[in-house]
């Protein structure tokens, strides 16, 4: 009979610093790669400390961002259910407000609220998407 690990729950620090070590972009990525094979040290051995890194990192990061969504709430999922579930294809303006809260904090992103009907089928289906995935792995 095959022994069963207890999971523990992770505490709000070790999320937080699990957060912090998620690469943002590329440059990131580069960034531990070069650091795990001590091409930043021959680097910086080489050219010192100033050594143009952290641009470059800073514009990997600008250029080939990673889209790494947050994961929603059980409100956030629940209010966003009943949406998709309703089938509707208007948003109310209270609906809008949720919405884009909801968005904006997933996808950690600061959109104001807009008229563009076409901004608006952006989210909607960013959001539909996050739903699917939910759905898929229930």
């Amino acid at each position: 009979m095959a022994k069963q690990v207890k999971r523990t729950r992770r505490t709000p620090e070790q999320m937080a610093e699990a957060r912090a070590n998620e690469s943002q972009g590329l440059g990131d990525t580069v960034e531990k790669v070069f650091q795990a094979t001590g091409i930043s040290k021959l680097v910086h051995f080489i050219a010192g400390d100033d050594c143009g890194c952290d641009k470059r990192k800073e514009t990997l990061n600008k250029l080939f961002p990673y889209n790494n969504p947050l994961c929603l709430t059980e409100d956030e999922y629940q209010y966003l259910d009943a949406y998709i579930v309703s089938k509707r294809d208007d948003l109310k303006h209270g609906e809008q407000t949720k919405m884009l809260a909801i968005y904006n904090r997933v996808f950690k992103k600061a959109d104001a609220p807009s008229n563009c009907a076409s901004c608006w089928r952006d989210i909607m289906n960013a959001l539909k998407k996050i739903h699917r995935t939910y759905e898929e792995n229930i």
